[in-house]
């Protein structure tokens, strides 16, 4: 069982609008409220993908209990921790090609909630053959909270995938116990080093092979529509992807770390992997809908990829 961890999910609310003016009244038709959060996505996707998912974090309030009611009407196993404070919204205001976001700060953990969530998880992973930790840490925990729940995994020799940015993955990066995967991309990979980060190969492998990835079996670079460029242990790949219609990319990140958690828990060879979720990615990105894939057009998409050793 794959198991998806988000520490901070929403209720996504989407508001299509033709036109949206500040500073006076506006008004909306059709709108649509899902159980959101980058592992809510990826534990939808998986059980798109027919793999075995339970999706799990902190959840709170009527919006909590909202969330897994959502869960239960697509039949997504979910077991999540109750704390006293209320999960938060996130709005999108979908207008003129563009996309307004405003984000709630959502709950404050207490020191008793952190403290707590560590032993729930303890036992939670124990029905995992891998892990998946997707997006932003609520207020409250530690930076190093993420660090703290690898070394629980690593201790029960659990793998786990780290989809997240800025301070929580420089702590994970800065302590012994790592994770299997980290994918980031450009922009939090020049977060990382300090610098603007250039694509070009001979770049790319040199920041890889820095100390600061030292004992972290895989490293995926993701580049948009440029695909990705991966590391293996010491095997570094370019990931070609081919041209597609974009209706959708948020959420793309999520079914990527989807495919990758697929084919690692089933000990898949590096490239049925890093096309397979190169694949998803991309089936997320042709959907109106965050989270979805169409299967149908699978094999068309995972045979125009190119994986070259480099």
């Amino acid at each position: 069982m794959i198991i998806s961890i988000t520490m901070n999910p929403s209720v996504d609310i989407s508001y299509p609008m033709e036109e949206f003016t500040l500073d006076t009244v506006n008004r909306v038709k059709n709108v649509t409220k899902t159980a959101g959060g980058k592992g809510l996505n990826v534990a939808r996707v998986l059980h798109q993908t027919k793999a075995e998912v339970l999706a799990s974090g902190m959840i709170g309030g009527h919006l909590g209990e909202f969330i897994e009611t959502e869960l239960d009407k697509e039949k997504i196993q979910h077991h999540f921790f109750a704390i006293n404070g209320q999960s938060r919204n996130c709005i999108a205001i979908l207008h003129e090609k563009k996309q307004t976001e405003i984000l709630e700060q959502g709950p404050v953990i207490t020191e008793e909630e952190a403290e707590h969530f560590l032993k729930y998880f303890e036992q939670l992973i124990e029905q995992a053959d891998l892990l998946t930790f997707s997006g932003s840490l609520p207020a409250g925990l530690s930076d190093d909270y993420y660090a703290k729940l690898i070394h629980l995994c690593n201790k029960k020799n659990k793998d786990v995938i780290l989809d997240c940015s800025g301070k929580a993955l420089q702590e994970v990066l800065s302590k012994k116990d790592k994770p299997l995967l980290i994918k980031p991309n450009k922009e939090e990979l020049a977060a990382l080093i300090g610098k603007p980060v250039q694509t070009s190969v001979g770049e790319l492998k040199n920041i890889l092979s820095s100390s600061l990835f030292d004992d972290i079996e895989w490293i995926v670079v993701s580049m948009g529509k440029d695909g990705a460029f991966a590391k293996h242990k010491n095997t570094f790949y370019q990931v070609t992807i081919p041209k597609i219609d974009v209706i959708n990319p948020v959420g793309s990140g999520d079914a990527t770390i989807a495919g990758f958690a697929q084919s690692l828990a089933n000990y898949q060879s590096d490239e049925t992997i890093l096309k397979h979720g190169n694949t998803l990615g991309m089936l997320n990105a042709q959907e109106k809908i965050t989270g979805r894939v169409n299967m149908q057009n699978y094999h068309n998409l995972v045979d125009q990829i190119q994986i070259t050793q480099v």
